[in-house]
């Protein structure tokens, strides 16, 4: 076959890759290429991680390469010795690289766990550039709804839902909880992703350097809207910044994005589960909401965890509902810990102060269960006994003066 035949037969396939090339060329590595300082760290971790090693993994590709080339059954004049068993210097070579490599990947790993905790505030907004003295955070208040992503302003008193802005050069606080399934908050281009779930707090510090529009995204899958999870992230000058909460707080009900106040009426509504939604702003926030939202009593009528967690404490574990309205703050449990002090061990305690456990002589209570496999009374325990959540009532004035 003549050598233009082949390149005819060829000049189809290259036509069929051009429009590869241009999504390709369209592509943009957020990853490798950071909008914040955090993520540059990260980046930087994962680059000279991928460097060490590649230091066994290319020599060891290229050695499989040259001794099978090398020890060919044709190459009658590579050397043959079926006597060999053992090379001190190859012994050294082979083990010593391995470790040396495994010892600077796993120091490096380990400092920068620990910089770069998301739970640590950040030293710095850019290499070289220390926080000034006097500089606070900006605080986000972030939730993970059912298939949204609400943001909250404490200090300008504003709120968001799919949209966020923030201030290039600022540190950034977010205070991130959730109210239905496990989520991952995640902007490549600021710093790695940190999960949200119900009645639990997270957090992550991180900064913007760097102008522009950037994506964010839930990165964890949590049901049907999923693939909607995503809200554009505004990378604003000190300026541009207070014109765009300016433009948040003007803004009314019913007008393009305005849905007036955030109360915790309107949270409840905002919660249901919807996909694809739209950019909203909220004008105010009713006070402590995102409190609320952690302790899962947004509702009214709906004691806190918070609450619950402390009439235990103080009650030691008794019925709450013997609590009534009224009857002021509940009794002080003077034999358990109360709250700052350390709950002593069992080989820290004296004689006297150990006690029989209430719960070893008692006889075993049967199971509501069935012997027989796949008895439709086995998938249905989880909804024989659902536990009774103590009413508002039995806290006393445990819950007053909550937003």
């Amino acid at each position: 076959m003549s050598h233009s035949s082949s390149l005819a037969r060829l000049r189809p396939l290259r036509w069929a890759a051009l429009p590869l090339l241009a999504m390709l060329g369209g592509c943009d590595a957020v990853v490798l290429n950071p909008a914040g300082d955090v993520a540059v760290q990260q980046r930087d971790l994962v680059l000279i991680a991928t460097a060490l090693m590649l230091l066994i993994i290319i020599p060891v590709m290229a050695l499989t390469v040259l001794f099978a080339w090398r020890y060919r059954k044709s190459n009658t004049e590579a050397e043959y010795d079926p006597e060999f068993d053992h090379s001190t210097m190859l012994e050294l070579v082979i083990w010593s690289a391995p470790l040396l490599i495994i010892i600077c990947l796993g120091a490096v790993t380990w400092t920068s766990t620990h910089l770069l905790d998301p739970y640590r505030p950040i030293e710095r907004t850019a290499p070289g550039q220390p926080i000034a003295t006097g500089v606070k955070p900006l605080e986000v208040q972030v939730v993970a709804l059912d298939w949204k992503w609400l943001f909250i302003y404490p200090e300008q008193g504003i709120a968001t839902v799919n949209e966020l802005a923030l201030p290039v050069d600022r540190p950034v606080e977010f205070r991130l909880t959730g109210t239905s399934v496990m989520n991952a908050f995640y902007i490549p281009a600021m710093a790695g992703m940190i999960y949200t779930m119900p009645g639990m707090e997270t957090k992550l510090h991180a900064v913007m350097n760097r102008e522009g529009t950037f994506k964010g995204l839930s990165s964890h899958y949590s049901g049907a809207g999923f693939s909607g999870m995503n809200f554009p992230v505004y990378a604003l000058q000190s300026n541009g910044f207070d014109q765009w909460v300016e433009k948040v707080r003007g803004s009314q009900a019913g007008q393009d994005k305005g849905k007036g106040q955030l109360t915790r009426a309107t949270f409840l509504t905002v919660e249901k589960p919807s996909e694809y939604v739209p950019a909203m702003y909220f004008n105010g926030v009713q006070g402590g909401l995102f409190d609320r939202v952690v302790n899962r009593c947004v509702a009214e009528n709906t004691p806190c965890m918070s609450d619950v967690m402390m009439h235990d404490r103080m009650t030691g574990g008794g019925d709450p509902h013997k609590m009534k309205v009224g009857e002021g703050n509940p009794p002080v449990n003077n034999t358990g810990p109360m709250h700052g002090e350390r709950t002593k061990g069992a080989l820290e305690k004296s004689p006297e102060e150990i006690q029989t456990s209430p719960h070893q002589s008692k006889e075993p209570v049967p199971s509501n269960g069935a012997q027989e496999p796949g008895e439709m009374k086995n998938r249905r325990m989880s909804f024989l006994s659902i536990p009774q959540t103590p009413g508002p009532q039995t806290f006393g004035h445990a819950g007053a003066g909550r937003g």
